[in-house]
């Protein structure tokens, strides 16, 4: 192909065109550019998306779960609602009402000679009706309590 120009074509031409038949740098160079912006700008979206899961997450929270579905609520429906509710969610310490019972639950354990976060397996060993279980001594057999049906002559008499 002769590499001359066409003799309508100005005398000279910038840098960036390219004579027929040969790559375009600047196009190649630009396209690679283009899809480093796209995805350097969907991980920035999801890194902001995700802030209040990580926070949740970091800072072990008890309302993680909600916060993780609030996330995926505002990423599916684009509701921005949903992720600023679990922002909210994550930046706030629910106090959690369930540390008193277990230290009464631990207290009660200690008392009755079990350790600590066991007395729960302790129960479950003695589903058996009539049958209870104490730490110290293994299961003991409870007595049965017969009561006598009423007869004929008993109904007869009430």
């Amino acid at each position: 192909m002769n590499g001359s120009l066409h003799p309508s074509a100005p005398h000279h031409l910038p840098g960036f065109i390219t004579a027929p038949g040969e790559t375009d740098v600047f196009m190649v160079v630009m396209a690679a550019l283009l899809i480093l912006a796209v995805l350097s700008v969907g991980l920035l979206f999801l890194r902001l998306h995700t802030l209040p899961e990580r926070i949740a997450h970091k800072n072990h929270k008890l309302q993680f779960e909600i916060v993780a579905v609030l996330g995926l609520l505002a990423l599916f429906t684009h509701i921005h609602a949903f992720w600023v509710a679990g922002l909210l969610l994550a930046l706030i310490d629910i106090p959690d009402f369930g540390w008193p019972l277990r230290r009464m639950a631990g207290s009660l354990e200690k008392i009755a000679g079990i350790e600590p976060g066991k007395g729960a397996d302790e129960a479950d060993k003695s589903d058996e009706p009539g049958t209870e279980t104490r730490p110290d001594e293994g299961p003991i057999e409870m007595p049965k309590v017969i009561v006598p049906s009423p007869t004929s002559k008993d109904r007869a008499h009430a």
